[in-house]
């Protein structure tokens, strides 16, 4: 038999050495062109040269040519210069053996007759970045910072802040900041002076917490003298330069209105700036100063509408945004002031949703007497849009003028016409302001109950929308002829309903509804109170037992617990604290304003928000701490450990139905109800009101949801857990980034055990005992976070990993669990419930 082809060798990349022997291959050529003087030596070099730095860029290893490199920069070529100062920059940090070989040549660089290599070899061989080379940078750092080339001086400064970086000591034993102090003052090059005000600022700045003499020379750049000195150069900056220094004015504090007034005349013309960014930094300037002068202020806010209204039409979607991001944050402090330029903010087709979507908000902050019917107009055009998030937030932007009561008669009219697009996301999203708008004009209801009664509850699939309507089959049941019905049938299909807001709405609009119906409302009650208690969501558990125990102890009590009389609700919560809005005003011209966040809660670890836990947990850091027989290895970063992850909707399979639940429900609700309903209009009680009694039958398997007594914990289901389980941290790590979560629940932790657990070693402790091992863990009271395994005993070796997440604040643990086989989970979830559950009990 003849041998098979052989494969066709593959040609290589003309960008990619083959192997090491291009590289060696690079280094003789390099070799025999050090030192050449020959006709063209400069273009072979340039192609070499290209060669190495195309290589460098794609991440192949050619430190190996250094030396030769090095030997080859020895020429009055530019560009060859350039390639070389790039290389060597990129290897010195990883070689700093190496980079010794290079000083000689950046030195005598420095001191080359061409201003340009000067400034090269400086700003090279200040990038090098290796502390046992900081001797020789104090020279030409000297010698730079007086060279008679701008850009040399230039250069000199930023070097002087690398070296401060390196090693600080060596810097402020040099006297750097002082003569950089000097040539701030007298250099009359503007960019020199700017880039010595960005060193001092910063050098100074860190310094202050060190020493007194630190804070003060901070203080003397905030001096009226070089305050004045650079405004009136302010001119000759760039536009960086320029915010730098206006910046570094909103800080300062000046001595009189005089003082407030001679800055302002001298930015007046920086409003006018084609830059956005100098006109933010302006009108920031502008704002900060006049503070304490009120009807001065006023006039400020007059002035700067047109700049910033110009910068919103001009330029790009992104600098829009940003723009529109300040002004947004100006409307909230002085809405009357934009009242009139409404317009403005009027969404054009071009326009990104993240600006449609702001200019929404701040259509709904300017609104007033005046302008509420030509704005809710335009807000209605929105609701058909063919962008359906832009369509929610304009009907949004209309409940939320009706709730400032601007022309409410109008509006109200407007939404209720909403209900009759027959749009699944315009009902939906309607259906919640009717709800809101009802609770603050109860008078309204007789029209709007008109309206919603016609909504078919099969065509309400959003929950928010869903439990909208229930919460108004609830409260309005006495106004709507079929809304026993239809709870009912909501009631009869409770195991396909997923969400856990619909069925709390549901448990509660069927008490209200059998209070004011009882006949037709009895059977319904029942059947969703039996449903309640064998629910698995724990909310909804608890919700039920309370109604089922509340209407045990004395009908009338609960309905006045459930239904009371109720008022008009006149302001709804803020989402902000006045605080919180004066905090992002006084970083204005900064990310707080885009992100509307202080800049605290974005940047400092202990005042993040929640932190959205990645699948990925590649980024623990494992130091182990042995408990018991199984290794536990500790979070080493808080800010991780203590967050706790949303809660995922929809992250597994249902677990409504009785079948997944571990609670008994009591057997005789429906008989125990056909006596509540003849007892309803004449308030007597079930029981002796001074005494309820129980049967053993009515005794449920949960801790009472007053924390009065603890009954036993739900039986552990049949799954058998392996004791003696091991799973390294790498292994972990990589199923939890390949397997699904399968189910994500909340489970309740009893207040012995909230008690126990001061620290995680307590409930790692525990949970070992159940044959559950900790992997990782950490936090302090009120948030601790762990992450647990298992392994089935018999059968083949399968894993469940669980995240565990535990709030002592609400009692709660907010529970993720994945597995091998997906089908086991239900099983291992009870026992892990069960576990849960005896933490601290027994």
């Amino acid at each position: 038999m003849a041998p098979p082809p052989a494969p066709p060798q593959k040609s290589p990349s003309p960008s990619q050495p083959s192997g090491k022997s291009e590289v060696s291959d690079l280094k003789l050529q390099l070799r025999q062109l050090a030192g050449s003087r020959a006709p063209g030596a400069d273009d072979s070099k340039r192609d070499l040269f290209k060669r190495v730095i195309s290589y460098m860029t794609v991440g192949i290893d050619v430190s190996a040519a250094f030396s030769e490199m090095v030997m080859c920069s020895a020429t009055s070529d530019i560009v060859l210069k350039k390639m070389c100062y790039l290389y060597v920059g990129n290897y010195a940090r990883c070689h700093p053996d190496l980079a010794l070989l290079t000083i000689n040549f950046l030195q005598k660089d420095c001191h080359d007759e061409d201003p340009m290599i000067r400034g090269l070899a400086l700003r090279s061989l200040c990038s090098l970045r290796v502390p046992n080379l900081v001797e020789y940078l104090v020279a030409p750092l000297g010698a730079g910072l007086k060279d008679g080339s701008s850009y040399v001086r230039m250069v000199a400064a930023v070097g002087v802040l690398k070296l401060y970086h390196i090693s600080a000591a060596t810097c402020l034993d040099s006297d750097f900041p002082a003569v950089l102090k000097s040539l701030m003052l007298t250099d009359p090059d503007a960019q020199v002076v700017a880039n010595c005000l960005f060193v001092l600022q910063e050098i100074w700045n860190l310094e202050a917490n060190k020493s007194e003499e630190a804070s003060r020379e901070r203080e003397t750049l905030l001096s009226k003298k070089i305050v004045y000195y650079i405004l009136n150069r302010i001119k000759e900056f760039n536009e960086w330069a320029q915010c730098l220094v206006l910046e570094l004015v909103a800080k300062y504090i000046p001595s009189d209105t005089d003082d407030i007034f001679d800055i302002m005349n001298l930015l007046e013309d920086r409003l006018q700036h084609a830059n956005g960014a100098v006109v933010l930094a302006t009108i920031k300037v502008f704002l900060h100063l006049t503070m304490s002068m009120t009807d001065v202020h006023q006039q400020v806010y007059e002035r700067i509408k047109a700049p910033l209204l110009t910068l919103v039409g001009s330029g790009s979607s992104e600098q829009s945004y940003a723009v529109l991001s300040h002004l947004h944050l100006l409307v909230m402090r002085a809405p009357m002031l934009f009242s009139s330029d409404y317009k403005h903010f009027y969404c054009q087709f071009s326009d990104p949703s993240y600006v449609k979507k702001l200019k929404l908000e701040m259509l709904t902050a300017i609104a007033n007497e005046s302008n509420t019917y030509e704005i809710v107009t335009e807000l209605c055009e929105y609701a058909g849009n063919v962008d359906v998030p832009i369509a929610r937030e304009s009907i949004r932007a209309v409940g939320k003028i009706a709730l400032q009561q601007y022309d409410v008669n109008a509006i109200v009219d407007r939404l209720l016409q909403f209900l009759e697009m027959e749009k699944d996301y315009v009902t939906a999203e309607t259906l919640v302001l009717v709800k809101d708008l009802l609770r603050k004009y109860p008078q309204w209801s007789h029209d709007c109950i008109a309206v919603v009664g016609n909504i078919s509850s099969k065509n309400v699939q959003e929950p928010k929308a869903k439990a909208a309507l229930i919460w108004m089959l609830g409260e309005y049941s006495q106004d709507m002829p079929d809304a026993p019905y239809i709870l009912e049938s909501l009631i009869e299909n409770w195991d396909e309903e997923n969400a856990a807001e619909v069925r709390l709405h549901l448990l509660t609009a069927a008490m209200k509804c059998f209070f004011k119906r009882p006949p037709e409302t009895q059977k319904a009650l029942g059947a969703a109170l039996a449903a309640g208690l064998a629910d698995s969501h724990q909310d909804v558990h608890d919700r039920a037992l309370f109604y089922y125990r509340l209407l045990q102890y004395d009908v009338s009590v609960a309905e006045r617990v459930v239904n009371p009389p109720k008022q008009a609700v006149s302001v709804f919560a803020d989402t902000q604290s006045s605080e919180i809005k004066d905090r992002i005003f006084d970083e204005f011209n900064s990310l707080s304003v885009v992100y509307q966040k202080p800049s605290y809660m974005f940047t400092d670890k202990e005042h993040r928000e929640p932190f959205e836990f990645s699948e990925e947990i590649g980024n623990l850091s494992l130091g182990q701490e042995p408990v018991g027989n199984s290794p536990r290895y500790d979070e080493s970063d808080k800010d991780l450990l203590l967050s706790t992850s949303e809660r995922e909707e929809n992250g597994g399979p249902s677990t409504n139905g009785p079948a997944a639940s571990g609670y008994s429900a009591p057997t005789d609700y429906n008989s125990s109800l056909v006596s509540l309903s003849s007892q309803t209009q004449s308030e007597t009680a079930i029981s002796d009101p001074g005494m309820p009694k129980y049967t053993s039958q009515m005794t449920l398997a949960i801790d009472d949801l007053l924390g009065l007594s603890v009954s036993a914990a739900p039986a552990p289901p049949s799954l058998k857990l392996n004791p003696k389980a091991a799973l390294d941290p790498g292994t972990f790590q990589r199923k939890w980034g390949q397997l699904a979560v399968s189910i994500s629940q909340d489970c309740s932790v009893s207040p012995q055990g909230i008690a126990a657990l001061t620290t995680p070693q307590a409930l790692i402790r525990h949970m070992q005992a159940n044959s559950i091992q900790c992997i990782a863990s950490g936090g302090q009271s009120p948030n601790f976070k762990f992450f647990f395994f298992a392994q089935k005993l018999d059968g083949p070796p399968l894993f469940f990993l669980v995240e565990c997440i535990v709030n002592t604040s609400s009692a709660k643990a907010q529970v993720k669990i994945k597995a091998d086989d997906a089908t086991a989970s239900e099983a291992f979830f009870g026992l892990f419930q069960s576990a849960l559950s005896k933490f601290g009990v027994l």
